[in-house]
C-alpha cells in the first residue's frame, strides 16, 4: 500500500509553531482497507468555514468512539484545515472511514469530506518562547483541565479536541462554541486574506491610513503610503505587522500601547522606569506608586490631546472632501458643458447637412424647370408650324374639290348634251 507525507503545522504563528509530517495512507482507486492500519484517521482539506462544533455535529454519531481530536493545518491549503483523529478501536475507525469517506460535509455544498488512514505522525520542530512551553506535571497521575468546565482532560469520560492554536477542550464542551476563536487566546481558525499594496500589489512592509483605510507599501519600498500622505494630508498610518501608528506630520510614534509578540497583550511601548539615568533598564518592575500617579493624572491631558488631534484631522478631511466635492462639482460642469457642446455641434452638422441636400434639391428643379420651359417654347413653335401645315394642307384639297366639282359639272353637262343629241 502506498503512502504519502503530508506537513502539518499548528499553534499561533505569532506565539508559538509546532510543526510535523503525517504519513497517510493513499486511497487512490483502492477499495480494500490497508493492513498496516491503525485505529488513527485524518480528515483532509476541511473548509475553514465549517468551526469546532460543526466538525463535531458531523461526525456525532461516533464521537462517544473519538479519543481524541487535533486540528492542524497544511501548507498550501490557506483556506482549510485538517483534522487527525484517534479511536478507542480499529473497528470504530474502519466504520468511520467507511461511513465518511466520500460524503459531502452538507447538503448544500459539494465538497466531500476524504478520510485517509494514518500510518504515523512525527513533529519536526517547534519555534516560540520557551515561556509558553508547559512545564511537566508535578505528578505522573496530574492530568490538564478543560478550560471550559474545569474539569480534568480525561480520554475515557469524553473525547479531546485540541485546536488550531494548541488548546485543549472536551468534545461536548467545545462544541457549544459556535464561533470559529479559540475560547481560550481568541485566535481563529479563518485567517483573513493577506494585504496588498493598492499600488504595487506587494505584501510587504505594509501601512494602512487609519482616516480612509489606503493600504500602501513603507518608504523602504515604493513608500506609496507616503505618498498617500502627502496627496490626501491623512498623517496617521498603522503598520499592519506591529500595529503601531505613525504620524507623518510629526514624524513619530503616536500610540502608546501595542500588542506583545510573546503573548499577545497589550504592553505599554515606552515604559518609564526608574532607572531612566541610565537610559533604562529595559526589563524593570520598580514603578512606584508616585510614578503611577503622575501616569494617571496625564489621562485628561491625553483625553484633550487627543481631542484636539481628531479636531484638527477632522478639519483637514473637510477640507479635503469639499476640494474633492468642489473638484467633482467642477469636473460635472465641465462634462456637462462639453455634452452641450457636442449635443450643439453634432445638432449644426445634421442641420448644415439637411441645408447642403436642400440646396442640392433646389438647384436640380431650376435646372429642370429651366428645361421644361425651353420645352415647352420648342413644342409651342412645333404646334404653330404643324396648324400651318394644316391649313394649306386644308386649302389645298378645298382648292382640289372645288376644281373636281366643277370638272363633273362640265361633264354631266356634255352628257345631258350628248343625250339629247341621239334623241
Amino acid at each position: 500500500m502506498n503512502t504519502e507525507a503530508i506537513s502539518f503545522s499548528s499553534g499561533n504563528p505569532r506565539i508559538e509553531e509546532t510543526r510535523g509530517v503525517m504519513h497517510l495512507f493513499s486511497n487512490d482507486a483502492v477499495s480494500t482497507l490497508p493492513v498496516e492500519r491503525k485505529p488513527l484517521a485524518c480528515v483532509l482539506g476541511v473548509p475553514n468555514h465549517m468551526t469546532y462544533a460543526d466538525f463535531c455535529q458531523f461526525c456525532a454519531s461516533f464521537i462517544h468512539h473519538i479519543l481524541e481530536m487535533r486540528i492542524v493545518r497544511n501548507d498550501g491549503m490557506e483556506d482549510r484545515y485538517s483534522v487527525l483523529i484517534r479511536f478507542d478501536s480499529q473497528e470504530s475507525t474502519d466504520k468511520f472511514y467507511q461511513h465518511f469517506n466520500d460524503r459531502q460535509f452538507s447538503s448544500l455544498e459539494e465538497e466531500v469530506c476524504r478520510v485517509l488512514f494514518t500510518l504515523d505522525v512525527q513533529f519536526t520542530g517547534y519555534t516560540g518562547s520557551l515561556d509558553h512551553v508547559q512545564s511537566p506535571p508535578a505528578s505522573s497521575t496530574e492530568q490538564p483541565s478543560c478550560p471550559v468546565c474545569l474539569e480534568r482532560l480525561d480520554q475515557d469520560a469524553s473525547g479531546i479536541l485540541t485546536t488550531i492554536c494548541n488548546h485543549s477542550f472536551h468534545c461536548s464542551c467545545i462544541s457549544k462554541w459556535t464561533d470559529s476563536s479559540c475560547p481560550v487566546c481568541r485566535y481563529c481558525q479563518q485567517q483573513p486574506e493577506k494585504s496588498k499594496c493598492f499600488i504595487c500589489q506587494t505584501s510587504e512592509n505594509l501601512w494602512i491610513c487609519v482616516i480612509c483605510g489606503f493600504v500602501g507599501c513603507g518608504r523602504y519600498k515604493g513608500g506609496h503610503a507616503i505618498i498617500h500622505w502627502k496627496e490626501t494630508q491623512h498623517c496617521y498610518s498603522l503598520e499592519l505587522e506591529t500595529q503601531r501608528v505613525w504620524d507623518y506630520a510629526g514624524d513619530n510614534y503616536v500610540h502608546r500601547l501595542i500588542q506583545s509578540k510573546t503573548d499577545g497583550k497589550l504592553v505599554e511601548l515606552n515604559s518609564h522606569c526608574l532607572h531612566a539615568a541610565n537610559d533604562g533598564c529595559g526589563n524593570c518592575h520598580c514603578v512606584d506608586s508616585g510614578t503611577n500617579e503622575a501616569m494617571l493624572s496625564c489621562e485628561a491631558e491625553i483625553v484633550n490631546e487627543y481631542n484636539e488631534l481628531l479636531r484638527t484631522q477632522l478639519e483637514n478631511q473637510k477640507v479635503y472632501f469639499e476640494t474633492l466635492l468642489q473638484q467633482e462639482n467642477e469636473e460635472t460642469e465641465r462634462a456637462i458643458a462639453d455634452a452641450v457642446n457636442k449635443a450643439a455641434i453634432q445638432k449644426r452638422q445634421k442641420m448644415q447637412a439637411k441645408l447642403e441636400r436642400c440646396v442640392k434639391e433646389k438647384k436640380f428643379l431650376e435646372d429642370l424647370n429651366e428645361n421644361l420651359l425651353k420645352n415647352q417654347e420648342i413644342w409651342k413653335a412645333k404646334l404653330l408650324e404643324v396648324g400651318e401645315r394644316e391649313k394649306n394642307v386644308l386649302r389645298l384639297k378645298n382648292d382640289k374639290i372645288q376644281a373636281l366639282e366643277a370638272q363633273l359639272g362640265d361633264l354631266m353637262a356634255q352628257l345631258e348634251a350628248a343625250g339629247k343629241a341621239v334623241d
